[in-house]
């Protein structure tokens, strides 16, 4: 589930917008008996992005980033342009269906993408990709690329990003492109990292360069959900703040009375991401033209 949200509570589903008074999402309706569908004349959105395309790709370099995350990269036939937030359907071999994983790279006519999957129990394509079957040089077919919770410097506002697990994919994204254009010299960026433990922490040497580059006007936080992080961890990452609690109180507590000129993204599990909404929604007072999101099982 992904998309932008408009008008509505976070606790009400849907993908791209969710539901206004007296709508419906179409996305997850089921008629039931015959109807008439009537569209509007034009449909519009204040996002530009690339038409996805069918694509297909050579799948190499696995790396465990923690016990259950692994990182991979896919080289493609044909060159990508895509939005930093944007992902991608993956398919693989003698798997049924596709699934859909966030760009951790941004670069203007990609001709690789990096990928990080977070292993789920009994998830067929995760499977695959942490088993020891034939996954190094296997070609992979993708449709790409997809979504509308991407990041627009022409917007001009700050940025928040709030991640959990591995929905810290598309914020990477994001950054890249930010630090790449010297965006946070002249706004602010605040990021908050969630995860349960040291042992499920990564990306946090690569987090502390974004931090470095852009020096004080940006800001990032580790929320730690399950343990107080140790004095040595700290010591390792000195331009990173941490936190103790789940990584949308940590924010909220952080972010208090600092919500002007800003547009946020959250993602992660749908947990997270409703408490993050509930955050922004009901007590940041953001527009919801300024709220995008990444919603994923």
């Amino acid at each position: 589930m992904r998309g932008r949200i408009a008008d509505a509570w976070p606790e009400a589903p849907g993908r791209r917008y969710l539901k206004a008074e007296g709508e419906i999402l179409t996305c997850q309706a089921r008629p039931v008996d015959d109807c008439t569908v009537q569209l509007r004349g034009a449909v519009t959105d204040e996002t530009s992005v690339p038409p996805p395309r069918r694509l297909e790709g050579v799948l190499h370099d696995r790396e465990m980033l923690t016990h259950d995350v692994v990182r991979f990269l896919v080289d493609l036939d044909e060159p990508l342009d895509f939005a930093p937030g944007q992902f991608a359907l993956l398919g693989a071999p003698g798997i049924a269906g596709a699934r859909a994983y966030s760009m951790v790279n941004w670069e203007r006519g990609a001709r690789r993408l990096t990928f990080i999957v977070k292993k789920k129990p009994g998830g067929v394509l995760s499977e695959w990709l942490f088993g020891d079957g034939a996954v190094e040089g296997a070609r992979v077919p993708l449709l790409a690329p997809l979504g509308h919770a991407v990041f627009e410097p022409h917007v001009g506002k700050h940025v928040l990003c709030i991640a959990g697990g591995s929905g810290i994919a598309g914020m990477m994204a994001i950054l890249t492109r930010a630090c790449d254009e010297g965006y946070f010299d002249g706004h602010r960026g605040d990021v908050f990292f969630g995860v349960r433990t040291e042992r499920d922490a990564f990306f946090l040497d690569e987090l502390a360069a974004f931090r470095a580059r852009s020096g004080e006007r940006l800001a990032i936080t580790v929320a730690f959900s399950d343990e107080d992080v140790s004095d040595a961890f700290v010591a390792r990452y000195p331009g990173l703040a941490f936190g103790r609690g789940f990584v949308h109180e940590v924010a909220a507590a952080a972010m208090k009375g600092r919500y002007a000129n800003v547009r946020a993204y959250a993602a992660g599990p749908p947990p997270m991401v409703d408490g993050v909404l509930r955050v922004l929604l009901r007590e940041a007072r953001l527009h919801p033209s300024d709220i995008r999101y990444d919603k994923f099982s």
